[in-house]
């Protein structure tokens, strides 16, 4: 069970906007609900970015390729977009 703890933020009237059309939507039960839900998402994606940029670093530094990590970071891109 998570304690939840209240915070006050301010919202741009489009964000504003969103969270409200999301919960009469019913895509979410509470604006609270989708905050929670997109920092989830950005930790997450976080964790990837630091694992992708420890990999990188590692690859860089172990002479494997002569690649910089923008290169790198451009292959990897282009792979994942088929």
């Amino acid at each position: 069970m998570y304690i939840m703890a209240r915070q006050s933020i301010s919202l741009t009237k489009p964000n504003e906007e969103w969270l409200k059309n999301q919960v009469n939507l019913q895509e979410y039960s509470s604006k609270s609900e989708i905050v929670n839900d997109l920092i989830r998402q950005a930790r997450n994606q976080q964790i990837e970015i630091d694992w992708l940029k420890n990999k990188l670093e590692r690859a860089e530094n172990s002479g494997f390729t002569n690649l910089s990590k923008e290169e790198i970071r451009n292959q990897s891109k282009s792979i994942s977009n088929g």
